[in-house]
């Protein structure tokens, strides 16, 4: 039988980078294959391609035997492959149902939607392949991993056979993992082919029949999970031993930096997305904050930041009521910011490294000489940056865009870094990073720590919250819910009471 997919010599060159360098890879039909490689290793630029966003510059790409050039995803989608990308695509105001058939809507006389059979086709599919789901749920109600399904369910519906998973544990807890690694299962089971691209290596020898590992944008190895440990995966992407998150020896002193009291953030309808929360941060300490995404983290950082005003509670700042405090004085007093969404609010992709390394302190030395900002001082403290937090390209004066996520990251935590900040808000700092970026970042962090830094760390990383926190904290439904020492629990254990299952278990006494 011939290969699902097999990709012989593909190669393809941007401006300055070669993204993927005569990369060979076949995958068989039915098993779930998974793709490691380090930001910057060509993974994406590798199933932007397979899914028909770009052409290969050369090479082959044969599906089921059949060589094919892929034009649009348009095309892949009718050669039966679907994408379902790390950051969901989905319209929260739509039903499951108007999601999954939108731009595939069955249509009946006049131009109706045929939703009768958008739906029996749907049940067909989850029915097919184990996934259940209600499809006459709005998104906006929905878990997260649910959505997840959901996204799955609609590449399917489109009748993909092979399935590209990009990332797609980065925002789940590990009961969520589970479930969707039994959903994976099933679609293997019913003849889908899957490619699973992962950054934890864990998971990927657990769920993976074939792992294939990229670096420098070339084919480095393929291997079986039974050959091979999370150790050497590791070193065949990065050269070097797998890193973990460790904290280290207790830095916390008596002296709160960041205080928040009776906090309160209303949302649609005046209801509390965040409810009354009550938070120390001291310096020395790094406090994380646990919780399946869409529980208030979001609004409770953007609160602190500035962003979005509280209507009630105080926010204090080395002693300073900071509640109605500009975003600018904020961040002129001390306050750092790493964002969740790097492109979206950490760069200016189209812009050169040193104008990105000014973004937020625009208005403090170097950047600025009086009213005027100094191109000589933020070039010197861009290049102080590239050196010092290992942030790889051949100068700055290229585009933020040009580079891989993970330096993307590194100039990001560079820049707040470097201005010497009392408080750092850390929203997932490690997210959609490699292995050895993300060692990089633990480092900055915990070196700040041993000076005095005080981190309010927001991480969908259980495994990193574990490993870096002092205290964690677990944010449910807008409300701080838990208080745990991060040396007695485990990712499971702080999986149940993300989800509320511990807290009922603690209330019925272990009989729910």
């Amino acid at each position: 039988m011939a290969p699902a997919i097999e990709l012989t010599g593909i190669t393809k060159r941007f401006p300055g980078v070669v993204a993927n360098d005569d990369i060979h890879l076949e995958v068989a039909e039915g098993e779930i294959h998974a793709i490691c490689g380090e930001n910057g290793a060509g993974k994406s630029t590798l199933m932007k391609i397979l899914y028909g966003m770009q052409p290969p510059d050369s090479g082959t790409i044969r599906i089921r035997g059949e060589a094919v050039a892929l034009n649009s995803p348009a095309q892949a989608i009718d050669l039966g492959i679907g994408m379902v990308h790390q950051h969901f695509m989905l319209a929260d105001q739509l039903t499951v149902l108007e999601n999954v058939i939108l731009g595939a809507e069955p249509m009946r006389s006049l131009g109706r939607i045929d939703f009768q059979t958008g739906r029996e086709h749907l049940d067909e599919v989850g029915r097919a392949y184990g996934l259940d789901i209600n499809a006459h749920d709005l998104v906006e109600t929905l878990e997260v991993g649910e959505r997840q399904r959901v996204e799955i369910i609609k590449v399917l519906y489109r009748g993909a056979k092979i399935l590209i998973l990009d990332e797609p544990t980065a925002v789940l807890v590990p009961q969520e993992v589970d479930e969707l690694f039994r959903n994976i299962r099933e679609l293997k089971a019913g003849g889908a082919t899957i490619l699973f691209i992962d950054h934890k290596l864990d998971e990927v020898l657990e769920i993976a029949d074939t792992i294939t590992v990229l670096r420098q944008g070339r084919t480095v190895g393929t291997v079986k999970p039974d050959e091979v440990t999370a150790h050497d995966l590791a070193e065949m992407m990065i050269g070097s031993e797998l890193p973990v998150p460790d904290a280290g020896a207790s830095t916390v002193t008596e002296e709160a930096a960041l205080e928040l009291s009776g906090l309160r953030v209303a949302g649609e309808g005046d209801r509390a997305v965040v409810d009354d929360v009550t938070l120390s941060v001291h310096r020395g300490e790094i406090v994380g904050i646990a919780g399946v995404e869409g529980n208030g983290q979001a609004e409770l950082v953007n609160a602190i930041i500035g962003i979005q005003d509280p209507d009630q509670g105080v926010i204090t700042l080395l002693g300073r009521d900071i509640t109605h405090v500009s975003v600018r004085h904020r961040r002129e007093m001390g306050l750092g910011y790493v964002p969740q969404d790097r492109h979206r609010d950490g760069l200016l992709l189209g812009f050169t490294l040193w104008e990105n390394a000014a973004l937020g302190h625009q208005t403090e030395k170097p950047y600025s000489r009086g009213p005027w900002l100094s191109r000589p001082g933020m070039r010197g403290r861009a290049n102080r940056i590239k050196e010092d937090f290992d942030v790889r390209s051949p100068n700055i004066e290229v585009s933020a865009h040009a580079l891989s996520g993970g330096n993307q990251q590194k100039l990001i935590v560079g820049r707040e870094m470097v201005a010497d900040p009392a408080v750092l808000i850390a929203n997932h700092p490690t997210r959609g990073i490699d292995v050895g970026a993300q060692a990089a970042v633990w480092d900055d962090i915990r070196e700040a720590r041993s000076r005095g830094l005080a981190t309010l760390l927001v991480s969908a990383d259980l495994d990193e919250l574990i490993g870096l926190s002092d205290t964690i904290v677990v944010m449910l439904r807008g409300r701080l819910v838990a208080r745990l020492d991060p040396n007695d629990v485990t990712p499971r254990d702080l999986g149940a009471y993300m989800t509320g299952a511990a807290l009922e278990a603690e209330r019925t006494g272990g009989n729910s």
